[in-house]
């Protein structure tokens, strides 16, 4: 059985972070719109926004230094996590390098022929992309301080920072929205200096808390260690940029053909996605440290059952709240903002479907990583993520509408999630693909469906207005509920469920007998 408890912990830990951010984070993003308007946060979105997809690559990269760290720490190896540490800030240095080149370079183009802004912003534009090579660069080279962060399943850190984060960028809308200043350029700067605070901040916190945050080059530094370390992390980086490129080219090609104002209802799509895919991605965090340390300890069938039940339940949490709000859509963005720019509705609900499809799987990848042989698997898939690029920019040549984009990357995530994906768990660490289907795929459409069809209910019997809205939650809640209660779950999973519930009831209310 997973370990109840620390998992029990660490996603209460997390997800009372949500409870605080995520509201502060969709606030913030309604009085930037309004301060900025519809084409400067398109702009924005479009070159700046890319400190947004930051987060992902830091993420990515430090999910592959965490590889190690908890692989070492399965194995009771001490010496080992101080060289890794060590090795990892070498690495890091020279792949910000090569990164900051790239994008330099990348930019000389991009504003010189490609990007579609107008000319009295262009060095604006230019002045944020800058911003954007600085904290790249600030991002890559803490990442070995995120993988221990996350090696030690240190939540209450990860929460802690989390909240600052969501009170400074509440801070920065309120400023931008009074400032005499360039509001544009504000918020650009202000972002660009949050990120480096804030990665300042976990570099500080390591060194202070953690034995293997030593930087000593000449003691630590392990040849052979350094060669697996960059051998992983090439092919890990390399799937990395990929869908980096993949993501971010999304604004480019929408915006070469329909302007800034679409990189408006992308922004805002980007927006809502995130926050509520913070609610599943929230136990992939705490899970993935498991899946590690269970395959260095040696433990694969521990690994494989942690990989399958993360994904079932990270796909029932999304799940839970994307079906309401994607019927619901029209009325809570007219809620929540002042102004909806065209195409929004569209552009987020079939984003939702795309991370739907993606968190049925999100924890494959986490079991490949931990076995350490990626080279193939991250080669298919890194050419899989950049292809819906050069197809979608073929179609709108030819006419297509801008919801193509996300038609075409959901076609992509069904034939990598039950390709490639599904293919290289069997073949690295014995996952059987027809249990998987059963066991998540099967149970989850199934009741996905059905609670879709029943919250559809209110939506037929009432009018627009905040009665529907209440009526379509309730059901689709008590719906839900039911239905993985009766078949989303197996016998052991309905007991680690008991079990995680017991753990968070003893803690919030101790027993007499513990008196």
């Amino acid at each position: 059985m997973i370990e109840a408890n620390r998992v029990a912990k660490n996603t209460a830990i997390l997800y009372a972070r949500m409870a605080i951010t995520m509201f502060i984070s969709l606030y913030a993003t309604r009085l930037i719109l309004a301060a900025l308007g519809a084409s400067d946060f398109g702009i924005f979105n479009l070159v700046a926004g890319a400190i947004v997809m930051l987060t992902f690559l830091n993420n990515a990269m430090a999910a592959a230094t965490q590889r190690f760290m908890s692989f070492a720490q399965g194995e009771g190896n001490e010496g080992k996590q101080k060289s890794i540490f060590n090795v990892s800030v070498v690495l890091h240095f020279f792949i910000g390098l090569f990164i900051v080149v790239l994008l330099e370079l990348a930019g000389y183009f991009l504003f010189k022929s490609i990007l579609n802004i107008d000319a009295e912003r262009m060095d604006v534009a230019k002045l944020i992309y800058h911003f954007l090579v600085v904290s790249m660069f600030v991002n890559v080279i803490s990442v070995p301080y995120d993988a221990v962060i996350n090696a030690h399943e240190n939540m209450l850190f990860v929460a802690i920072l989390g909240i600052l984060e969501a009170i400074l960028k509440l801070s920065i809308a309120l400023y931008v929205t009074y400032t005499g200043f360039d509001k544009l350029v504000s918020y650009g700067f202000l972002m660009a200096a949050l990120a480096i605070l804030l990665l300042l901040i976990r570099r500080i916190y390591c060194h202070n808390k953690y034995i293997e945050v030593q930087i000593n080059i000449r003691k630590y530094y392990d040849k052979n260690l350094f060669k697996e370390m960059t051998a992983f992390g090439s092919w890990s980086l390399m799937g990395s940029i990929a869908g980096l490129v993949s993501s971010y080219g999304q604004g480019i090609v929408i915006n070469i053909f329909f302007g800034t104002i679409i990189n408006a209802a992308q922004g805002v799509a980007n927006q809502i996605s995130g926050q509520l895919g913070a609610f599943s991605s929230t136990m992939q965090k705490a899970l993935g440290p498991v899946i590690a340390k269970s395959e260095g300890a040696g433990k694969r069938e521990l690994m494989i059952k942690a990989s399958v039940t993360g994904s079932k339940f990270s796909y029932f949490l999304l799940a839970f709240f994307v079906i309401p709000v994607f019927i619901e859509m029209p009325y809570i963005l007219n809620l929540w903002l002042k102004e909806v720019p065209e195409y929004t509705i569209v552009f987020c609900r079939l984003l939702l479907i795309i991370n739907l499809i993606d968190q049925m799987f999100t924890t494959l990848p986490s079991a490949i990583g931990a076995t350490g042989n990626i080279k193939d698997y991250q080669k298919v898939v890194s050419i899989l993520a950049l292809l819906p690029l050069f197809i979608s920019y073929i179609l709108f040549t030819i006419g297509y509408p801008p919801q193509t984009l996300y038609f075409v990357f959901i076609g992509q995530r069904i034939i990598r999630s039950f390709g490639p994906i599904l293919y290289f768990t069997k073949k690295l660490c014995g996952l059987s693909p027809i249990y998987f289907l059963k066991e998540v795929v099967f149970r989850s459409f199934a009741i996905t469906i059905g609670v879709a069809l029943m919250s559809l209910l209110p939506f037929l019997i009432f009018d627009i207005g905040m009665i529907r809205l209440g009526s379509t939650l309730l059901v689709s809640s008590l719906s839900f509920i039911v239905s993985v209660k009766w078949f989303g779950l197996s016998v052991e999973e309905e007991a680690q469920i008991g079990s995680i519930f017991k753990s968070i009831i003893n803690r919030l209310l101790p027993t007499s007998k513990q008196k």
